[in-house]
């Protein structure tokens, strides 16, 4: 069960997003706790990849606080967001498949790991290989080879770098978006154990994907979204699985009755 008196990471108060005429996001409440995974359900168009957005500092909310442990924060860039520790793995995983996985590890932070010279930069693979290798280990992850180009690897060991990359640079709020999607049932499997290795590690995890028996095994809370509100936010010793179903299609726990 989630620890209801830790002060949450992200918490959104009221938060709408408009664009236009088009309200995506109405009167958004939720927050994320370190060290727990929260599912974030919902059908097509009900809002999740705006409020993703919104977390990345993609999208500015047109109404509502943001508040970052506690504190009132604006999030109006990526690099904003991603200097408070939050990181984002979206469903194309932000890597270079013809790069290898050390040099995908490292990928917008070479700087980190290289030596600047008059009109050249040195990088430091000998540093960067071992740092790949070391931290993939740590999440259970056992690439012998990271000189391996990307497009060599399964759906699932990419999601593994992704998930890795963003727990080494010390993430807080990892936010996943559909890390399951295409996978075996093995890789599956995989990947949601790298979910719960960042929970251990302290990282609070938003999981969205439309898969209900996924999120089911792994998160510790779920807020369910229906056209642009939150249905219900609830622990998942609270809810069955096919009640979340009910609230994703109809934003209500009820079953909807067929009229005779």
């Amino acid at each position: 069960m989630s620890n209801l008196r830790t002060t949450p990471l992200l918490e959104l108060k009221n938060i709408s997003k408009s664009f236009g005429r088009v309200h995506s996001l109405r009167g958004i409440n939720m927050d994320v706790r370190p060290g727990e995974v929260l599912g974030l359900l919902g059908d097509n168009g009900a809002g999740k990849s705006t409020l993703i957005k919104v977390f990345a500092g993609v999208h500015q909310p047109t109404g509502g606080q943001i508040l970052w442990n506690g504190e009132q924060t604006i999030l109006d860039t990526p690099r904003a967001a991603m200097a408070k520790g939050i990181s984002v793995v979206y469903q194309d995983l932000g890597i270079i498949p013809l790069l290898s996985i050390y040099r995908n590890f490292f990928l917008g932070r070479e700087e980190d790991v290289s030596v600047k010279l008059p009109g050249f930069m040195y990088l430091k693979k000998r540093e960067m290989r071992e740092t790949a290798r070391k931290a993939l280990s740590q999440l259970g992850i056992h690439i012998t080879d990271v000189d391996l180009t990307v497009a060599r690897l399964s759906g699932g060991e990419r999601q593994s770098i992704a998930i890795a990359r963003a727990v080494h640079f010390q993430s807080k709020l990892l936010i996943l978006d559909e890390p399951t999607a295409a996978l075996s049932l093995k890789e599956t499997a995989k990947v949601l154990s790298y979910v719960r290795e960042a929970k251990r590690q302290g990282v609070g995890v938003v999981l969205i994907t439309h898969n209900i028996a996924h999120a089911y095994e792994v998160c510790d809370r779920f807020t369910v979204l229906y056209h642009g509100r939150v249905a219900e936010t609830t622990e998942r010793e609270n809810v069955t699985e096919q009640e979340l179903a009910n609230l994703i299609n109809t934003g209500t726990r009820a079953s909807q009755k067929l009229a005779v």
